[in-house]
């Protein structure tokens, strides 16, 4: 079956996918094959790219681009002795190829020799003609080891080069970020304001830092000068919207969260932030709108779901708060927060069995604050449970083993179940560690306290 060679790019593509399936052998030119190459590798099409590549070496042999996709492959399937076998014949025929260098600091990198890696690109840097890449490259590595200062430095000579490179731009505030340098992250992105005044991601970053740094007019300014450089620039408003609900201008909050439903598809975040404000305002009616429409949305957003049931917790609706705490639960068994919540609200109505197991999964799921060991065991107190009380009290101390109010409460289990022993020795420990706190033995043992013997005991 007869090729005729063509330089377009998607006929060349045509062309190699009707070979492939014809089973018949065409030929290409390298630089056909290159582009092949990258288009696959570019689509993710990593089948077809391997073929490309197999097929390309055996047409050209001698074609150094070709052997660095083969290496560049087999460092993709971790196959690292055989790229490095490659890259070192490479080396020998083409000893200024950065490329070289740049692959052979890929499997550095893939194998946690950072700084080895980190070595041979300022070596590329020499070698190549487009720096801005190997800078980037470089930062890149100086981020996995987490020197966040070097990485900030290289990720700005990129930018330096080429300013319109974006993700460097967002790189070095993570950097800034990450060290808590928000005034000289300020400082940094006004020069670069300087030289492209109209970078609406410059001037949408300098607003986040000035957020951080609590300087909500000049946040607001920054947003604001971003919405002019692109009206259509969501986050901008999105950003705005947060800074006016902080400086309590919750209405052009709304509008700015509102304008962001007609320029993209609606967030979640959105609509959170449009029932926080209604709430703010006293427009119940719109905020639980909102609130329900963000669950809707983004059915696993747990501020969303908590912001419905602290709706009806604080109207006193503990019924209806509880019912969407199950479907919280229902929708995300391993969250925590939602078994917190359905602990307290089940404690609210008095149902403390479920509150009991609210507690009890929170704990299994990680919630080890010392009030969840607290309300669990005055809870399992009410319900007549000394055993699993003083269980769930020991595990609080492993946690907390000073805390005061916990041995008070464990006094008082053994001392109400006829441990004196243990009973008294937790009691003295506690009297010692604050003696003040001895009204809680008063108010959740009222009987233990009143007793001739612990009475002697306190008052010594």
């Amino acid at each position: 079956m007869p090729f005729d060679l063509n330089d377009d790019e998607d006929l060349s593509i045509k062309k190699f996918e009707l070979m492939l399936k014809s089973n018949e052998v065409g030929f290409f030119d390298s630089e056909e094959f290159e582009q092949i190459i990258e288009y696959y590798l570019d689509e993710g099409k990593m089948v077809l790219a391997r073929k490309a590549i197999g097929l390309g070496i055996s047409q050209h042999p001698a074609a150094v681009t070709l052997k660095l996709f083969k290496a560049e492959m087999y460092i993709f399937d971790n196959e690292f002795p055989q790229a490095e076998h490659v890259l070192n014949e490479l080396f020998e025929i083409e000893p200024q190829n950065a490329e070289i260098y740049i692959q052979k600091a890929n499997i550095y990198s893939k194998t946690e020799r950072h700084d080895k890696a980190i070595k041979l690109l300022k070596m590329a840097l020499d070698l190549t003609l487009d720096q801005a890449d190997v800078y980037n490259l470089i930062g890149m590595e100086f981020l996995f080891i987490e020197d966040y200062s070097n990485a900030k430095v290289n990720f700005m000579k990129c930018l330096e080069l080429d300013d319109t490179d974006y993700s460097a731009l967002y790189n070095i505030i993570y950097c800034f970020d990450f060290l808590e340098e928000h005034q000289q992250a300020v400082d940094f992105l006004n020069l670069f304001l300087n030289k492209n005044p109209y970078s609406e991601v410059a001037w949408h970053q300098v607003g986040k830092q000035y957020f951080d740094l609590k300087m909500y007019e000049k946040s607001l300014a920054a947003f604001e000068f971003a919405i002019i450089s692109d009206d259509h620039f969501v986050g901008a408003y999105l950003e705005k919207g947060k800074v006016l609900e902080k400086l309590g201008r919750y209405q052009e909050a709304i509008e700015n969260y509102q304008i962001t439903l007609t320029l993209d598809d609606p967030t979640s975040f959105a609509y959170l932030r449009l029932g926080k404000c209604f709430e703010k305002l006293g427009l119940e009616d719109d905020a639980i709108t909102y609130f329900k429409q963000c669950v809707k949305e983004d059915p696993l957003l747990d501020k969303g779901w908590l912001s419905i049931v602290n709706f009806y917790t604080n109207k006193l609706d503990y019924q209806k708060a509880l019912s969407y705490i199950i479907k919280a639960t229902e929708t995300d068994a391993d969250n925590a927060l939602y078994w917190t919540k359905y602990a307290t609200i089940n404690a609210r109505l008095n149902f403390l069995e479920e509150c009991d197991y609210g507690y009890r999964r929170a704990l299994e799921l990680g919630n080890y604050e010392l009030s969840t060991w607290i309300d669990r065991c005055d809870v399992l107190l009410k319900i007549g449970d000394l055993d699993t009380a003083i269980s769930n009290v020991e595990s609080g101390l492993e946690f907390y083993p000073q805390d005061v109010e916990l041995l008070y409460r464990l006094a008082g289990l053994y001392l109400k179940k006829g441990a004196h022993i243990k009973g008294k020795f937790y009691l003295q420990n506690a009297l010692k560690s604050n003696a003040e706190y001895v009204m809680i033995l008063e108010e959740l043992f009222p009987l233990v306290f009143n007793n001739p013997e612990i009475q002697q005991l306190i008052k010594v």
